[in-house]
């Protein structure tokens, strides 16, 4: 899909200052002479106030500052601001307003970080407040028309109509004079019992042109005179470049330049990215290792291991009563010890930025998950002031969390800074982009469970050793040292608390970080610690000689949203009815990301080692659910990814360098292997929760759990491969 994008570009020059080439937005001031000023889009159209575009035949601009990447949260930002808008949705489109834009303005457009399942969530109260400011507007417009209180007039599918005259006009036809109104200070928001909008499973606004191949995504950017780079970092982590010897590569055809790039890579540029990475290929190139070529996946076990020692210092994130007392006095005691390996992001579309920079301008075009991020990376690395720089977004070709670092970003403007003028698309080749990813946490835990001699659960001391994201990524974010984020699923309060009351408990992290990089995995945190906990629920329930799910129905009862996604799954599955002849269960339960979610699944397996999963279900509780097909459609992708880990998934280490550097060695499940997946949507409302990320954690246990009850082994360690274990 290498569509030459200047053509649809030319439709979005500036109205006034710079030209720009890209899919955002571009926006200028109409000052007209003794008049109110106008803020306009790129085509003209009057903006009323800063989320809203208003064109003349009623079009309906509405403007998204998070990143979407398949999740939808751009259909469903717009539902958003639409349900206050009271606008045609069958006349809304969308546009992304640039980082820079948004520096210059203050920051109107709020945060555009996408990550953490927030897209909506965290900007559903301000992005409302947009919809409703702008209606409020475009009423109080017609109302000054007609010379007629704005408490006289009601809007409705973009029609504001005067309701004891029966007068109509329609958005259009207003938006320049309310475009010229002082926004009013304070709106009130619709009652959840009175939207039409939101709640509905509206088709998603981007869909025609992914299926029609007209979408840009990053690695389709083409800019006049636009030269190709390819790159290479040190293949171990914490290395660093020695030396190159450009001279071997100077006359291969296309080549126009070789690049150090920072300390540890060099890349090459050429008139096109096939003959930049061939030249690359050919480039001698020495590398200085460091003492991190010593390290292993053998290593790094042993070390990991060592901190599941009590003697050893940990971070206490869960506690109350006396864990450790209550289980050496304690009737019957149960203790596992379980593993969960690196996993690579491996989005479809390998990192890319295209960067143009002169000296008084440095542009870039990208997929980001947090476009303010990348703009902090462009202004870091060109040197220039935030009013010389922007970022502009494209569609992102996955992002999972990977997209929210910036350092192809920052190689791209380095590159770019080598030659000024000309626009440079940085593309990282397949082997680059798996090798030197942010790569999921690698953890080990070790649980012990005690009983009193009526079976009661008395104790539970959940023990993590591994890897901190916030550690490596943002360590201002630690507190006193330690990682709240290595607690999802299992911490005492928040938005991903533990779901269990237990009389005796302690969870606690020793924290230890090999040299491999760390990232935030779709899903991060929660989904280890889900398997941890709810396979080692299930070995509990079995060691009190007790039903999986009654068992954790016991322990629930302070925890009623909990166990209301608990038993909505149980249910669906049809738990307490026998399931079909070879067929076994699994359940599954865990909160994260601000929402409640369980799942269940049925499997049969054949030869002790080929698993079928015949079904697979979740139920959800996420307060508000937004667009329900959406929903749907986020909880069988998060199962793609979550079973995908499972049976594939896992990143080994040799020679302080990362093995699996393709799809080769990196799988995906098949659809052919995809179960029926089935949902259950239980919004209490009340609070706005994730959805793209909670239920890839009860995925897998889920299907542990079931492969326990089908052949009575307990799996502790993923990925299914490494067991010789396969999808049938």
């Amino acid at each position: 899909m290498n569509k030459h994008i200047s053509p649809r570009l030319n439709r979005r020059a500036f109205v006034i200052g710079s030209a720009t080439l890209g899919a955002g937005l571009a926006i200028g001031l109409d000052l007209p002479f003794g008049g109110p000023a106008v803020v306009r889009a790129a085509d003209g159209s009057p903006e009323i106030g800063a989320w809203v575009v208003v064109r003349p035949d009623d079009t309906v601009v509405i403007r998204i500052a998070r990143s979407e990447m398949g999740q939808g949260s751009l259909t469903g930002l717009a539902q958003l601001v639409a349900e206050e808008l009271e606008c045609d949705w069958t006349k809304v489109t969308t546009e992304y307003p640039t980082p820079g834009q948004s520096v210059a303005r203050k920051r109107v457009w709020g945060d555009f970080s996408t990550g953490g399942s927030r897209g909506i969530r965290s900007s559903q109260d301000y992005v409302r407040k947009g919809g409703a400011t702008a209606r409020v507007m475009l009423i109080q417009a017609a109302a000054d028309a007609w010379k007629v209180p704005a408490s006289e007039c009601a809007a409705a599918n973009s029609v504001i109509t005067h309701t004891p005259s029966g007068k109509t006009t329609t958005y259009g036809k207003v938006a320049e004079a309310a475009a010229k109104l002082t926004p009013p200070a304070d709106v009130k928001l619709k009652d959840p019992k009175d939207w039409k909008l939101i709640g509905k499973g509206v088709k998603r606004l981007d869909t025609v042109d992914k299926t029609t191949g007209a979408m840009i995504y990053g690695a389709d950017i083409k800019l006049p005179g636009m030269l190709n780079a390819a790159i290479k970092d040190c293949p171990v982590f914490g290395g660093k470049l020695k030396s190159f010897d450009e001279a071997k590569i100077a006359s291969m055809k296309g080549v126009k330049k070789v690049v150090k790039v920072g300390d540890t890579a060099v890349a090459v540029v050429a008139d096109t990215w096939w003959h930049a990475k061939t030249a690359l290929e050919a480039l001698p190139i020495v590398w200085d290792e460091g003492d991190n070529a010593k390290v292993s996946s053998e290593s790094i076990a042993k070390w990991l291991a060592e901190g599941l020692n009590n003697d050893q210092p940990a971070y206490v994130g869960n506690k109350n009563g006396d864990a450790k007392a209550a289980i050496a006095s304690a009737a019957k005691k149960v203790e596992a010890v379980y593993s969960y390996p690196y996993q690579n992001h491996a989005t479809m579309e390998p990192m890319n930025a295209t960067a143009l920079y002169t000296a008084d301008k440095c542009e870039v075009w990208c997929g980001t998950q947090n476009g303010e991020a990348a703009f902090a990376a462009v202004l870091e690395a060109s040197g220039l002031p935030a009013d010389k720089c922007d970022v502009h977004k494209v569609m992102l070709g996955g992002g999972f969390g990977r997209r929210g670092q910036t350092d192809y970003v920052r190689q791209a403007v380095m590159i770019a800074k080598e030659m000024p003028g000309t626009p440079v698309k940085l593309l990282w080749s397949r082997e680059e982009d798996m090798a030197h990813g942010r790569y999921h946490p690698i953890t080990q835990c070790k649980m012990t469970g005690a009983f009193d001699a009526d079976n009661n659960l008395v104790a539970l001391h959940y023990r993590l050793s591994g890897q901190s994201i916030l550690f490596s990524l943002r360590p201002e974010a630690l507190q006193n040292g330690m990682d709240p984020a290595a607690f999802q699923g299992v911490a005492q309060s928040g938005e991903a608390a533990f779901g269990y009351s237990v009389p005796n408990l302690l969870v606690e992290h020793a924290m230890r970080n090999p040299h491999v990089p760390p990232g935030f995995w779709r899903g991060v945190n929660v989904n280890h610690n889900a398997i941890y906990m709810e396979c080692f629920m299930d070995e509990l329930a079995q060691a009190a000689g007790q039903d999986p799910l009654e068992f954790r129905r016991k322990l629930m009862g302070n925890h009623p949203k909990h166990l209301a996604v608990l038993n909505a799954v149980a249910e669906k599955i049809g738990w307490t009815t026998p399931a079909p002849q070879g067929v076994y269960r699994g359940i599954a339960q865990v909160m994260g990301y601000g929402s409640y979610v369980a799942g269940a699944a049925e499997i049969s397996v054949t030869d002790g080692s080929k698993i079928k999963v015949h079904r697979i279900v979740a139920s959800t509780d996420p307060g508000y659910v937004v667009n329900p097909a959406q929903v749907e459609r986020q909880i069988a992708g998060s199962f793609v990814y979550g079973l995908s880990a499972l049976f594939y998934g896992g990143c080994t280490v040799k020679d302080g360098k990362i093995e699996q550097t393709n799809f080769d060695t990196y799988n995906s499940m098949r659809i052919n292997e995809m179960p029926k997946v089935e949902s259950v949507m239980v919004p209490s409302g009340g609070f706005w929760g994730g959805v793209g990320e909670p239920t890839i954690g009860v995925a897998a246990p889920a299907v542990l759990n079931a492969y326990f009850a089908a052949t009575g082994k307990r799996i502790r360690s993923v990925p299914l491969r490494d067991q010789n274990i396969t999808f049938a």
